[in-house]
């Protein structure tokens, strides 16, 4: 906090500002009534992914781990990667993340937000291949037949822990209000 300090007594308030915002400690002042109703998506409508997700905090939450491919079936024979490119890893990720929300009473399209880490693909000159990524994440969002539009991080790492792996993603999603309390 020294340096906020010294920018404070520098008369450099915009700077503190600054300084304040990238150390994550300045938020937006609630003010009262502003919570969201229902599940709010944010951001350019001709974006891919949401700026942000609001969510009332009447909602429970569901968290998944970290979320790896599986091996191709039948595997390579000619000595390439055993789960595939990105985009194949990532189609396989996105299915299994489907398959965990159901056996958690979710679907797809109640997912909010996803953290996809990349890892350089040796088969592409030791590129990331965020393309790929986007290309399967285009599969299962921001479609017709699922119009949600997460909230996403796309990072970019020097390996995961088994080194044929080229990503692997974290996905949280919402369990909505009106579907937990149907009845007869």
């Amino acid at each position: 906090m020294r340096g906020f300090q010294s920018l404070c007594t520098r008369g450099g308030l915009m700077l503190a500002g600054v300084y304040l915002a990238g150390m994550g400690l300045c938020t937006a002042p609630a003010v009262a009534g502003d919570e969201p109703k229902q599940i709010t998506f944010f951001g350019s409508s001709t974006s891919s992914i949401s700026s942000g997700v609001a969510v009332p905090d009447d909602r429970a939450y569901y968290y998944s781990s970290g979320t790896v491919p599986a091996a191709l079936d039948p595997p390579p024979t000619d000595g390439s990667n055993p789960f595939g490119d990105t985009k194949t890893q990532a189609i396989s990720i996105l299915g299994r993340i489907e398959l965990l929300l159901e056996e958690a009473g979710l679907t797809i399209e109640d997912v909010v937000y996803l953290r996809a880490y990349l890892t350089p693909d040796p088969a592409k000159g030791n590129v990331v291949d965020y393309t790929g990524w986007f290309d399967a994440y285009a599969l299962f969002f921001n479609n017709p037949e699922n119009p949600v539009k997460t909230a996403r991080s796309t990072v970019g790492v020097v390996s995961l822990v088994d080194p044929n792996w080229l990503i692997e993603v974290e996905a949280v999603a919402v369990y909505p209000r009106l579907r937990d309390k149907k009845g007869p």
